[in-house]
């Protein structure tokens, strides 16, 4: 594929030393679609990660990351420090200076031919968003979700993307053959909202796709996360914040407080700042010690949210426990998580599965150039 007025450059070695040690990196690209983002094109050689997990049920999860990186440039993701083993910073270099398997859809279908699969749910959004802006141009997601589905693999997606929308079609037949599950983050305050995630969709156009998702039979929940604690705590905003969430039509909620990982604590702090010297002293002190809130203010924010779930109607969802996404409702139904959903009759995935798939109609290797 093309991109209008692209450049491809070279990569430096001494500025980006990390990235220059790769031996799968194809080629490194800007364009003045993404102006000051530089995207860093490789050939991975795996797309499953396990993940180990604390459910006796399932003691480990399986995550896929297209992308390493994000141009959401959300100013508490606590992925930013996975950056530093390229031996780039979690700060602008975490929003500037993004990854991309590109042939991510076809290692995958590989992997989920192995005779060992054994069909455990698999979670996409779980470290950086699969549908931040570049999806729209790569087009990584619906390779991805037809091999999953091919396969028997339930699947579930954590994103603040809109573009999800895109493939709604092909996520609702996925879903006849496969548990999907779907979970859209959202911070309901437009203002601080652009300012801590300046570069993702509003939370009106989020709760739009939730809503597409939800009248094409889809199940979505919303992600409530991270709740900021005396920025979007208040019984007004949570008042606000869930009337529009039932609106949506989502199934369930699920929140929690903010969390701050060393190496996003400096990036969150100088933020705060900016924008909230005054909250300054109370951060500090309420994560001194602790990646997350203290325990005496979780307690507090579950006593506050309980009954105002109940007042606006709306299920407390589940985390799952290994890679902190939805859980899979695979999990709930023991010969879903054994991938034994079938195509029907013929044995055949329908058209748009097998549209998809890498050797079908679009499974050319996806490039800026």
């Amino acid at each position: 594929m093309r991109w209008s007025e692209q450049a491809t450059t070279a990569t430096d070695s001494s500025a980006l030393p990390g990235l220059a040690k790769l031996s799968n990196l194809v080629a490194s690209v800007t364009t003045p679609e993404f102006a000051g983002v530089t995207f860093h094109e490789i050939l991975a050689k795996s797309a499953l990660n396990r993940v180990p997990g604390s459910d006796s049920a399932l003691p480990f999860g399986w995550t896929i990351n297209p992308y390493r990186g994000c141009s959401h440039a959300c100013v508490y993701c606590f992925a930013r420090p996975t950056h530093e083993y390229l031996d780039l910073d979690g700060g602008d270099d975490f929003d500037r200076q993004i990854v991309v398997k590109v042939n991510v859809a076809e290692v995958l279908s590989r992997e989920l031919r192995r005779p060992s699969w054994q069909h455990h749910p698999v979670a996409l959004g779980t470290n950086t968003d699969p549908y931040q802006r570049a999806e729209g141009k790569y087009r990584l997601m619906p390779g991805i979700i037809a091999a999953l589905a091919d396969s028997g693999t339930p699947f579930s997606i954590l994103t603040k993307g809109t573009l999800l929308r895109r493939d709604l079609p092909l996520l609702v037949e996925a879903a006849q053959h496969v548990p999907v599950d779907i979970a859209m983050f959202a911070i309901h305050d437009d203002a601080l909202q652009q300012s801590v995630e300046p570069g993702t969709p509003t939370t009106a156009a989020r709760l739009a796709t939730v809503r597409a998702a939800t009248d094409a039979g889809l199940r979505c929940s919303v992600f409530m996360m991270p709740v900021l604690p005396w920025l979007t705590d208040d019984l007004d905003h949570l008042h606000r914040a869930l009337a529009a969430v039932r609106a949506s039509g989502a199934t369930s909620l699920l929140y929690s407080a903010l969390h701050l990982k060393p190496g996003v604590k400096e990036w969150w702090s100088a933020w705060l700042e900016r924008e909230h010297p005054e909250l300054v002293t109370r951060y500090r002190d309420m994560y001194a010690t602790s990646t997350y809130a203290p325990l005496g203010y979780r307690k507090w924010l579950a006593a506050r949210m309980r009954p105002l779930l109940a007042e606006h109607g709306l299920e407390h969802g589940t985390a799952d426990p290994a890679t902190g996404s939805t859980r899979s409702s695979a999990l709930d139904d023991a010969a879903a998580a054994r991938g034994t959903l079938g195509f029907g009759a013929d044995g055949r995935p329908r058209s748009l599965i097998a549209h998809e798939l890498p050797g079908g109609a679009r499974s050319s290797q996806p490039r800026l150039f």
